[in-house]
C-alpha cells in the first residue's frame, strides 16, 4: 500500500468521502509538480557545471555558492520575455501545443518508484501506462509546428516526429525484453525482481533503451530539431515567453523521466546498501543524466539520413534479436544461474554489436541532390 492510499484511508474515517478522494489527489499533484521543477532546475545547473569541465571551462558560478541560482534567474529571464504569437498562427492550437508537451511528463511519475512504497500509484501496467503517455508528446510537438505558420518549424515538427515515431519502436523491444525477464509489468514489481540489475544482466537491451531515449529526447547527437544551418531552432522557433518555458521544462522534464525510468528498469532503482532508498535513486538518476551530457560534450550531431538509418537499420533489427534471445532464455533456461545468463548475454550483445556494425554504414561525405 502506497502513503498517499494510507493517507486517504485515514482521512476516509474523517472526512467525507467525495473529500477523502479529492484531497490525496491534490497533494499528488502537488507533490509531482515540487519533484519535477525542483530536479528539472538542478539538471540544467548540473548540465552546465558538468559541459564547463568537459570544454575545460568553469561553467556558471557567479550567482549563488557554485552557481546554484543561476537556473533561477534564467527561468525568470525568460518569464519576463513579451509572449508573441504570429500574426497568421492558429492562436489556440499554439497555447495548447506547449500544454501538451509539459503534461504528459507530469503523468508519467505517477507510477515512477523513488522507493519502496514511496510511488504515487502502482498501477500493474506501470509500464505500459508510461509507453502510452510518453507517446503524448509527439501530437503537442506537430502541433506547435503546425500552429506556428512558420515553414522551418513545420518541418522540424515533421522531421521531430519522425524521429520519435521511429526511435519507439526499439524502446518498447528494449523495455519488453525487461518485462520478460520480470514477469510484470508493475514498475514496483520490476525492481525488486532485480537481484542483479538488468544492466548487467541484458547489457545490449540497455544500450537500445539508452541511446533511444536520447533519440526521443531530442538530446545529442539526435538533436536535429536545432539544426541551425537547416531549420533555425526548430518546431518552436515563434514561442517566447511563458510558452518556450515549458517546452523548455518539458525538455528536461523527458530528460529527468527517462533517466528515473532507465534507473527503474535497468539499475535496480532504489536498491542499494546503507544510504535511504530515495538518495541511492538519485544518484543512479543523476549517473544516467551525466553519461547524457557526457554525450552531447563528445560526439557530433548526425545527419537526418544517418539517424534514420541508424534506428531503423541498426537498433530495430538488434532490438529485435535480443527480445527473442532474453524469451528463449526464459523459456528453455528457467531455472539457470543468473551469473552464467551475465556472461552469455554481454558476450551476444559484444558479437552482435560488432557483426552488426560490418554489415552496414549510415554513410559519410556529402549528400549529392
Amino acid at each position: 500500500m502506497t502513503m498517499l492510499e494510507q493517507f486517504r484511508l485515514f482521512l476516509s474515517g474523517i472526512w467525507p468521502d467525495w473529500a477523502a478522494y479529492l484531497v490525496p489527489g491534490i497533494v499528488g499533484i502537488v507533490i509531482v509538480l515540487a519533484f519535477v521543477v525542483v530536479l528539472v532546475i538542478v539538471f540544467i545547473w548540473f548540465e552546465r557545471r558538468l559541459l564547463g569541465r568537459f570544454q575545460i571551462r568553469l561553467g556558471p558560478n557567479r550567482l549563488g555558492p557554485e552557481g546554484i541560482f543561476q537556473p533561477i534567474a534564467t527561468a525568470a529571464k525568460i518569464l519576463m520575455k513579451e509572449d508573441i504569437v504570429p500574426a497568421k498562427a492558429d492562436k489556440i492550437i499554439h497555447w495548447l501545443a506547449p500544454v501538451i508537451v509539459f503534461v504528459p511528463v507530469l503523468l508519467i511519475f505517477a507510477v515512477v518508484p523513488i522507493g519502496q512504497r514511496a510511488i504515487l500509484t502502482d498501477l500493474n501496467v506501470g509500464i505500459v501506462y508510461v509507453v502510452a503517455v510518453s507517446a503524448v508528446s509527439a501530437v503537442g510537438i506537430y502541433a506547435a509546428g503546425w500552429a506556428s505558420n512558420n515553414k522551418y518549424a513545420l518541418i522540424s515538427a515533421f522531421r521531430t516526429v519522425a524521429q520519435m515515431v521511429s526511435y519507439e519502436l526499439p524502446v518498447v523491444l528494449a523495455i519488453l525484453g525487461v518485462v520478460l525477464m520480470a514477469g510484470s509489468l508493475s514498475m514496483t514489481q520490476i525492481v525488486e525482481s532485480q537481484s542483479i540489475p538488468y544492466l548487467i544482466l541484458q547489457p545490449l537491451g540497455f544500450v537500445i533503451f539508452f541511446l533511444g531515449t536520447i533519440a526521443e529526447m531530442n538530446r545529442s547527437p539526435f538533436d536535429l530539431l536545432e539544426a541551425d544551418s537547416e531549420i533555425v531552432a526548430g518546431y518552436h522557433i515563434e514561442y517566447s515567453g511563458m510558452k518556450f518555458a515549458m517546452f523548455y521544462l518539458g525538455e528536461y522534464g523527458h530528460a529527468l523521466a527517462y533517466s528515473c525510468i532507465a534507473t527503474t528498469l535497468f539499475l535496480s532503482g532504489w536498491k542499494g546498501p546503507f544510504l535511504p532508498p530515495i538518495i541511492w535513486f538519485l544518484i543512479k538518476v543523476f549517473a544516467v543524466f551525466g553519461v547524457i551530457v557526457w554525450m552531447r560534450a563528445t560526439l557530433p550531431r548526425l545527419r537526418v539520413d544517418q539517424l534514420m538509418g541508424f534506428a531503423w537499420k541498426g537498433l530495430l533489427p538488434i532490438a529485435i534479436i535480443n527480445l527473442f534471445m532474453i524469451a528463449a532464455e526464459m523459456l528453455w533456461l528457467p531455472e539457470i544461474n543468473l551469473w552464467i545468463l551475465v556472461v552469455v548475454n554481454v558476450v551476444a550483445a559484444g558479437v552482435l554489436v560488432l557483426l552488426w556494425s560490418r554489415l552496414f554504414t549510415l554513410g559519410g561525405g556529402r549528400v549529392e541532390v
